[in-house]
């Protein structure tokens, strides 16, 4: 754990009770602090009481009377739509709201030199970026950890090296409530609409993740200019911090002279002043499947260079890369047929990608659907034979789909089974749901676990 610096002897409270939150009041109290914790329900205020944390109602009146500071974690909005109650009582007290991502930045060099950071944001990729930076790393020899967003929570790392380098996956809701940001690498993937609702619209999204780099922000910058924003925000770094600094990310050709690195037709290419420096096929590496992950690729890549890897190592972690789970994961080949579970593709930007992938789909989709509906996904539907319909929303989401041809199936059992029976060899049965999973799953990846499991069962029955 890392201790939480620069709180010793003072009062801080705590709201939200789930993993982040009672780890952060671990780390505080394990740098002298005195945690008041707080959660609107009842497991988290009894699992916090139970490691002899003081509980106290961060809503009634008078709670901010003596706290210096309070740590919200990063599902309660603050803001939008609505902020939470305690959060307000702590603006009216004049109380600053910090998160874990904060406390973690704000603890880093106390003991002597700090380790490298690298922090990973964007609406698409980020997890599959920050897995691929982390594996390149560890394989080069480098002692890396992978935290934030995936794997670890950030203050539940033991205590990091001055070699050492930490791999942040940063969420818009992280980045947004953070009072310290100084990674030594930011990393920007790129921006679709998601979450608009708990940043006020796009533009507010758009300013979380731009946070990132804000104040003079990182030593070196990396940033997909595939979007309006990304061109944007990389215009203002390289005023900021000069274009040596800056390396622009993109899935084609830049007019833009600079340190850059592309990938087109699955060719990664590094240029530098003009010159190009290293390139790498990317099509036969079964861990990057896709335009999308030859983005993931290239970003990765940037990042790696920035903390001064060589191509060649570089491209040693990228072909052993094993890839996520419910990220373009091939759980399957049966009877000449492959199944990927992209269970993770929660957003119709993320599903388009996946749909790009391949070249003939059978493809389950459905679940919540998020704001905008599927209209996004019509350049793809080329690709797909079959649309297979999960759900309770299964057939608005049918007609919404238009041209595709649908089959309401409602459950992944039934949508398994006969996108099972249908496909042909050299076709993809794929999930990507396009949608949330709240409707029949608790997240994501109990969706995908239960894809995978109805797969393997269609092994079994032979």
């Amino acid at each position: 754990m890392i201790p939480v610096r620069g709180f010793d002897g003072a009062t801080v409270a705590v709201l939200g009770l789930g993993r982040t939150g009672l780890t952060a009041a671990r780390a505080l109290r394990a740098g002298g602090a005195h945690v008041l914790a707080w959660d609107d329900g009842a497991a988290g205020r009894d699992a916090a009481e139970a490691e002899g944390f003081e509980l106290r109602d961060l809503t009634r009146a008078g709670a901010f009377e003596d706290v210096a500071t309070l740590v919200t974690s990063p599902g309660i909005p603050h803001l939008y739509p609505a902020p939470h109650p305690a959060i307000a009582a702590a603006w009216d007290a004049g109380v600053a709201v910090d998160n874990d991502i904060g406390l973690f930045f704000r603890s880093l060099g106390w003991d002597g030199e700090a380790p490298r950071v690298v922090a990973i944001t964007g609406s698409n990729g980020k997890s599959t970026t920050s897995a691929l930076l982390h594996h390149v790393l560890t394989q080069a020899g480098r002692t890396a950890h992978l935290a934030g967003n995936i794997g670890r929570g950030v203050l539940d790392l033991d205590p990091p090296g001055p070699e050492d380098v930490i791999v942040l996956e940063l969420s818009s809701y992280q980045i947004e409530l953070a009072r310290a940001l100084t990674p030594d690498v930011g990393v920007f993937t790129n921006l679709s609409p998601d979450h608009l609702d708990r940043h006020g619209g796009f533009g507010g999204y758009f300013a979380a993740k731009r946070r990132l780099f804000a104040e003079g922000g990182p030593d070196r910058a990396v940033i997909g200019v595939d979007e309006n924003e990304g061109r944007f925000l990389a215009m203002q770094m390289q005023e900021a911090r000069g274009d040596d600094r800056v390396i622009r990310v993109s899935t084609g050709k830049l007019a833009t002279p600079g340190w850059q690195v592309t990938a087109r037709k699955g060719w990664l290419a590094e240029t530098r002043k003009g010159r190009q420096v290293a390139s790498v096929d990317l099509r036969d590496i079964p861990g990057l499947p896709g335009r999308h992950n030859h983005q993931n690729a290239c970003c990765a890549w940037a990042a790696a260079r920035s903390l001064g890897l060589g191509p060649r190592e570089i491209e040693a972690g990228l072909r052993s890369y094993p890839g996520l789970p419910h990220r373009s994961q091939v759980v399957a080949e049966r009877r000449g047929v492959t199944f990927v579970n992209d269970s993770k593709a929660t957003n119709v930007d993320a599903a388009a990608q996946a749909l790009a992938a391949f070249p003939r789909i059978r493809w389950i989709v459905g679940g919540l659907v998020k704001e905008g509906g599927f209209d996004r996904l019509h350049p793809h539907y080329g690709h797909v034979v079959r649309a297979y319909v999960i759900g309770r929303e299964a057939a608005g989401i049918a007609l919404a789909l238009g041209p595709v041809k649908t089959e309401i199936c409602g459950d992944m059992e039934t949508a398994v089974a006969r996108a099972a029976t249908d496909a042909e060899p050299g076709e993809t049965v794929l999930l990507a749901p396009a949608a949330a999973s709240f409707d029949q799953y608790d997240n994501f990846e109990r969706r995908g676990e239960d894809f995978a499991a109805r797969v393997a069962a269609l092994d079994d029955a032979g």
